[in-house]
């Protein structure tokens, strides 16, 4: 198959190709389908005027006037909600008097999940070939700096193509057929056993109630409350509500109802009930990986964040035998509660040559860095030497 069998368009709007035709390509990936971009976008979470604008490139084979492949795309106009820090390339750009946004991104809003970019059935070394002749022109056509990939799944060929890769690191945890959490709890250092039991006698000792709740049990007064909580957690860490809007929660709880839980806490031990609403933490499932995302509280308890955000999550993963835990970007404290650190990768064009230069210079001295960081990572681990 050769470049000239294509043609492409970019979209300003998902709805622009046909739900079957882009959940077809998407498959089962939770991240890229048709759900979660359409809420973002039917939300208002993303937009031109939020710094996201969709800019989606859709490519077909001649004589075809389905798409083959579909690359999820915004128009950036900042590096928020990206996860891939590029901040110092931007001031870069300011320094020498140029401009750094806008640029294009593949890539999840506000989700540093690895998983899905390039939605295709069968993806060939030409499709990648074209997929950069098409990115290429419309930078030089949109006076975008670059073009770039965040977070694709191993099995993407991005590495073969000449984009710079750079390296980053999360921290997952793995299912080792564990039977329960003290199975989990067993294989640790005695100090990091205790210490994870004693974070957990905590909240036993707080009466606080902690509960799963699934499509049967939230309704509009849980969501309110998750969404209160949402936004508390951001006024805290930003001094802003949030990236995701109201609208965004009610339409993913619509569209993908199986796939959501919410662990919630509540005040005293017993039945659960809004007015004794703590706090709680949003869930999503796919068929081997659990993610953690989004958790909040409306008043303080101790190590109640780890509760919810890990060991509940944990707990969770074990029982319904899910191979992995995504628990979010960043977070070493994760370590020493037995999420291991994990490569992640992304895929960079810079269209000023000097720049190019420069931060392929800047990626390859830091992927010895992050090669390095992984293994100090790996050193503290709770779990006991073979």
């Amino acid at each position: 198959m050769s470049t000239e069998q294509f043609s492409h368009q970019f979209i300003s709007r998902i709805s622009e190709v046909a739900q079957c035709d882009w959940q077809r390509l998407a498959g089962r990936s939770l991240f890229t389908s048709y759900a979660w971009l359409g809420a973002l976008e039917s939300s208002g979470s993303v937009s031109k005027q939020t710094g996201w604008q969709p800019y989606h490139l859709v490519i077909y084979q001649q004589g075809n006037s389905q798409p083959f492949a579909i690359l999820p795309g915004y128009i950036k106009s900042h590096s928020y909600g990206e996860y891939v820090f590029d901040w110092a390339w931007a001031e870069a750009y300011e320094r020498h008097q140029l401009e750094y946004y806008p640029k294009w991104l593949c890539g999840v809003p506000f989700t540093p999940v690895v998983g899905t970019r390039l939605l295709c059935k069968t993806p060939t070394e030409a499709l990648y070939q074209y997929i950069q002749s098409a990115l290429n022109e419309a930078t030089v056509q949109h006076d975008w700096s670059g073009w770039h990939v965040n977070f694709p799944s191993a099995a993407e060929d991005w590495s073969n193509t000449r984009l710079l890769e750079r390296h980053g690191v999360q921290f997952h945890w793995h299912n080792q057929q564990y039977v329960d959490f003290d199975a989990f709890l067993a294989t640790m250092k005695a100090r990091k056993r205790k210490m994870i039991k004693k974070e957990r006698d905590k909240i036993t000792q707080s009466q606080l109630t902690i509960v799963w709740l699934d499509k049967s049990s939230i309704n509009k007064e849980i969501i309110d409350l998750f969404y209160q909580c949402y936004c508390h957690t951001y006024r805290k860490r930003s001094g802003h509500n949030g990236y995701l809007t109201r609208a965004f929660f009610d339409l993913l709880f619509t569209a993908i109802p199986e796939q959501i839980k919410l662990c919630c806490a509540y005040r005293k031990d017993t039945q659960a009930d809004i007015r004794n609403f703590v706090a709680a933490s949003l869930y999503l499932q796919d068929e081997d990986t659990l993610y953690g995302r989004y958790w909040g509280a409306l008043e303080h308890s101790e190590h109640l964040h780890f509760e919810l955000c890990y060991y509940q999550g944990i707990d969770y993963a074990i029982s319904h035998k899910l191979a992995r835990f995504d628990a979010g970007a960043q977070g070493e404290h994760k370590l020493l509660r037995g999420f291991e650190p994990v490569l992640t990768h992304s895929y960079h064009t810079i269209c000023h040559p000097l720049f190019n230069q420069a931060i392929d210079n800047f990626i390859n001295t830091e992927r010895s860095q992050i090669a390095h960081y992984a293994l100090q990572c790996k050193a503290l681990l709770p779990y006991k030497t073979q």
